[in-house]
């Protein structure tokens, strides 16, 4: 059975929880989150085509990358204020397509350990206002990253098979 991705956004408040499980150790779901090759295979949905201007994974890195479909571009950026391996990401993402700046969301990423191989990420977003938070809900992004995290599945089952067969050697 195929791994689900949860969004959670309760009525009224400024946060929005988004949990999901993958049939791979954290460790290598955590490389995929800072790794630029395979960041850039797994973002967004799967109709968009993205590029990755920067993605410089430390505490006090930044990034920023492009989605682009039918002559529009949206730009996502952000700084990293802690990246703990395997266990967690902290930073901001901002979206440079509204009409004014400013609509930061701070995030953290956990990675847990599951057994059998397997591991769950939680992340939690906190936006300035309830409004900042519903649009973003309203945007689409659930979609986005519900098809990311299936396409996160296949880089996951290629990179898993790989070093089982290189650990055969």
């Amino acid at each position: 059975m195929a791994n689900k991705t949860t969004v959670t956004a309760e009525p009224g408040k400024q946060e929005l929880t988004i949990t999901r499980e993958f049939d791979a150790p954290r460790e290598l779901v955590f490389k995929a989150h800072i790794d630029p090759d395979q960041y850039i295979q797994w973002v967004g949905p799967k109709d968009l085509e993205m590029s990755i201007q920067k993605l410089d994974a430390r505490d006090e890195g930044s990034f920023e990358f492009t989605h682009k479909r039918g002559g529009h571009s949206y730009r996502f950026f952000g700084v990293y204020h802690e990246v703990l391996a395997p266990e967690r990401i902290i930073g901001t993402f901002e979206f440079d397509g509204l009409p004014e700046r400013g609509h930061v969301i701070m995030g953290k990423t956990m990675f847990e350990e599951l057994p059998g191989g397997r591991s769950r990420l939680v992340h939690q977003s906190v936006f300035f206002s309830v409004e900042d938070r519903d649009g973003m809900v309203q945007s689409g992004m659930e979609r986005g990253v519900s098809e990311g995290y299936e396409k996160l599945d296949e880089v996951l089952a290629k990179t898993n098979s790989m070093d089982r067969t290189a650990g055969m050697q």
